[in-house]
């Protein structure tokens, strides 16, 4: 293979998520999640926007895979509403809402596309978090349960099948620092939460492979950090391992090795006794995985304590006075140098092929997806209608060539899912920042392919990658 071309298998996909791009927040028996009450609280996203349309997905969902298929998308990552599917969090499927998933798949597989399936991409029904939520033990089993739900309903069509999204987003963005639903910041409750999204997933994984053939692929995807100190001085060195324990380590660990970091329970012992880890659990969590998806987007720079650092948030994940990072006082994020993109995160695809020689390394044989990786912009359409967006096309080409150089050092990557197709609802940033190869006018809902969705569709159609200035 040249320095530009993949393997032949080598999967081309684009991902999204439900409460970003389904909307139909109250039909077929779907009921409230935890992002519908935060989005719809005063103060907690951007202009007080909310999921409630989005991009209409669950109706317009056969125009998407249309355009999906023309642009030459081997794949799709999305992810099932769990409060459509169950609208309390437990108890029998409604079928209404399966129904939507069956026809997507369908829809999918009619045009040649690969689905995969993320089961929780943090909309976790309300009334679970009523019960309090994923610090409280039983959502881990409701998860279960829901698991084995929609591995029944979809397991004979969709063989690629993703726990959790990002549970360092669930735990600590949702529990510590307050800036994702449910919008709570109890640092002792972040790290319950992180065990119990472990619980989860172990479990699932058992549920999944109860009910679906042997063939299928079970995974989760982790956006696990890449961690650099700002010296080799021993503080700095401290800092870092301080936070790739609270980043990685308190997933990685017992997902991929059973036992939890003993740094970590040393760090953390002033917010927590770890008393939740009961018999039992580091082995139900210990599956086996059939491949591991890693999401990217920027690396963390960290040194011991210094003066604040101004500016935006350092460690990049939003504006809060509580931090995400329970008994990190004494760590200082930094703001690594570089071109940034609307998000204000540092363009650095280094960081990539470190995350992927190092998971290599962390877990031997085991298949690597990279299940996100993209770029903020502001993107708008030019007088012609078009809209041009060289800047993600360079992104693109510099974390594929990334990919690339990590296949060739032996790493074994089976595919690559851009975040996103479409531009969506960003969280609590609204509807302010665009990250998909598809603009969408959110006043009319109707779908611009952008340059970088061309030129991305060209890379997946030949196997290798087009020029950054090549126009499409």
């Amino acid at each position: 293979m040249s320095s530009v071309s993949f393997p032949p298998a080598f999967l081309w996909g684009a991902a999204t998520s439900a409460y970003q791009i389904e909307g139909a927040v109250r039909e077929d028996g779907r009921t409230p999640s935890i992002w519908d009450t935060f989005s719809h609280t005063p103060g907690r996203t951007a202009g007080g926007e909310h999921g409630d349309i989005a991009v209409d997905h669950y109706h317009r969902y056969r125009e998407d895979v249309a355009m999906m298929a023309e642009l030459g998308l081997t794949a799709y990552r999305f992810s099932v509403s769990w409060s459509r599917v169950q609208p309390t969090g437990r108890g029998p499927a409604v079928q209404r809402g399966l129904d939507f998933y069956r026809r997507l798949v369908d829809e999918l597989l009619s045009v040649g596309i690969k689905p995969a399936v993320t089961l929780y991409h943090w909309d976790l029904p309300q009334e679970l978090e009523d019960a309090g939520g994923w610090p409280e033990r039983d959502t881990a089993y409701r998860f279960a349960e829901y698991a084995q739900i929609v591995g029944e309903a979809l397991g004979d069509r969709v063989e690629q099948w993703i726990t959790l999204n990002e549970p360092w987003c669930s735990a600590f963005l949702g529990y510590g620092s307050g800036v994702h639903a449910p919008g709570r910041t109890e640092p002792g409750g972040s790290l319950r939460a992180a065990h119990h999204l472990n619980l989860a997933h172990g479990l699932a994984t058992s549920a999944l492979r109860s009910v679906m053939p042997a063939r299928n692929s079970v995974a989760l995807s982790l956006n696990s950090a890449v961690v650099r100190p700002l010296s080799q001085d021993p503080a700095d060195l401290a800092a870092a391992r301080k936070i790739d324990d609270l980043a990685n380590g308190v997933f990685h660990g017992p997902i991929l090795h059973g036992v939890y970091p003993e740094s970590l329970y040393a760090a953390t012992e002033l917010v927590t006794d770890w008393s939740y880890v009961l018999d039992g659990d580091l082995a139900a969590i210990n599956q086996p995985l059939d491949a591991l998806g890693l999401n990217y987007y920027t690396p963390a720079l960290v040194s011991a304590a210094e003066t604040e650092v101004s500016g935006p948030r350092a460690d990049g994940h939003g504006a809060s006075e509580h931090s995400p990072w329970p008994s990190a006082d004494d760590v200082t994020f930094h703001q690594t140098p570089g071109e940034r993109t609307e998000m204000g995160w540092t363009i650095d695809p280094t960081g990539l092929h470190d995350l992927i020689m190092r998971y290599s390394r962390e877990a031997p044989g085991l298949p690597l997806y990279i299940t996100e990786n993209g770029a903020a912009y502001d993107d708008k359409p030019d007088p012609d209608g078009r809209v041009h967006d060289p800047e993600r096309i360079a992104y693109l080409h510099g974390h594929l060539s990334a990919v690339r150089r990590a296949i060739a050092d032996g790493a074994d990557v089976r595919g690559y899912y851009l975040w996103s197709l479409m531009d969506n609802f960003e969280w609590a940033y609204g509807y302010e920042k665009r990250f998909g190869a598809v603009y969408v006018d959110y006043s009319t809902l109707a779908r611009t392919p952008k340059s970088s969705a061309y030129w991305y569709g060209k890379a997946a159609r030949t196997g290798t990658l087009p020029a950054v200035e090549t126009e499409l």
